[in-house]
């Protein structure tokens, strides 16, 4: 399968494996920022190749992780509306509240949708005039272009019983705050390749130059991994700090312009919260006033301060996407925390780095 088989060779693998270790004369720690890549290294146990000296740390990069709490609990306050049909993909119903989850309240008699397209929600309200159909709009700027893209046509179309819940995040802001914070020891990393599709990496320059790591934007199959690797221990031997290209098949440093145009034209940058983290920044998207009557919360009436709430969850998932610490250093994994039971959102999501640990390290 092309751009498939030829990134799973073993000898070329373990070429690169051969010069990680020969490169390699002290210990670095690098983390990958997306949860693909994060079940790429688990699934092939690149992890395990590589030299002792080299640690992987496990980054935030799974949208539905970090999406706050209260967002949760306002999903789960609009789903449970008679007169609403809530859209969302579907990492989100298993997603633990405040108090309950999605998939409970569609399990009540709750009108939730599992969509794999935004704008299939905009067919759901021409069909349903007399309902009011929400879209849970979550992702990294992957997705965002078409959250974008979906509220611009309801706008041109006309269609007024359509909004979004927005929780929609940026990668950039994130890597500051996490190389801001006096735990970090990360010294190089592994850009996402999807969002750097949309985005480009020239907003990864500055990163590079003001924290003196390397950036390699990296794919997701195992030796895209591995050569990204191999290129960010490079640059960290060298002491050179500035951004790479790996994944030049799909990457190019400028970005999809298209894409990047209609996010422009329907987001501007708001502070957020991330789940387990804290706010960081323009470190997330809302809605510009002009599409602001596509708001739900405005809609609504609501806001994300719904209700105060103490979290005694045991879950570590801050620390977890923060690369502070890993799925089986939290003393609920696997015991009290489980696909089937999840505590925290990194065991549900098909991105989260509990569920990857769960799936190819602790059932085996």
């Amino acid at each position: 399968m092309r751009f498939v088989d030829e990134y799973r060779q073993s000898p070329l693998i373990e070429k690169y494996l051969q010069a990680i270790r020969e490169i390699t004369t002290l210990p670095w720690q690098i983390m990958e920022i997306c949860g693909g890549q994060t079940h790429s290294i688990l699934k092939y146990g690149l992890d395990q190749l590589l030299p002792p000296k080299i640690s992987l740390i496990h980054g935030p990069g799974c949208p539905v992780c970090v999406t706050d709490i209260r967002i949760i609990d306002l999903a789960v306050s609009i789903a449970s509306q008679k007169n609403v049909i809530l859209c969302s993909f579907g990492d989100m119903l298993r997603v633990p509240g405040s108090k309950t989850d999605l998939l409970s309240v569609k399990g009540k008699g709750g009108d939730i949708r599992i969509l794999y397209s935004p704008l299939d929600s905009l067919k759901i309200a021409r069909e349903n005039p007399d309902k009011e159909v929400v879209f849970f709009a979550v992702g990294f700027e992957t997705t965002a272009p078409t959250t974008a893209m979906t509220v611009y046509q309801a706008k041109r179309q006309g269609i007024e019983n359509f909004s979004l819940l927005v929780s929609h995040v940026l990668v950039p802001p994130a890597m500051r705050a996490i190389l801001s914070s006096p735990q970090c020891n990360i010294q190089g990393f592994l850009a996402a390749g999807h969002v750097c599709t949309v985005r480009g990496y020239h907003e990864y320059e500055s990163i590079c130059h003001e924290y003196k790591v390397p950036i390699v934007v990296t794919g997701f199959e195992p030796l895209d991994i591995i050569q990204g690797i191999y290129m960010c221990i490079r640059q960290l031997e060298n002491k050179t700090y500035r951004v790479e290209n790996q994944y030049k098949r799909c990457v190019r440093k400028e970005g999809n312009l298209l894409a990047q145009k209609i996010v422009e034209e329907v987001f501007e940058t708001d502070d957020y919260n991330w789940r387990g983290i804290g706010i960081i920044p323009n470190s997330g998207l809302k809605l510009r006033k002009k599409y602001a009557s596509f708001d739900c919360l405005f809609k609504f009436g609501l806001s994300p301060e719904i209700e105060s709430f103490s979290d005694d969850n045991p879950c570590i998932s801050g620390e977890i996407l923060q690369g502070i610490k890993k799925p089986h250093e939290c003393e609920a994994f696997g015991v009290k925390c489980t696909p089937e039971n999840p505590l925290g959102a990194p065991m549900v999501s098909s991105e989260g780095a509990c569920a990857a640990y769960y799936r190819y390290r602790y059932s085996s």
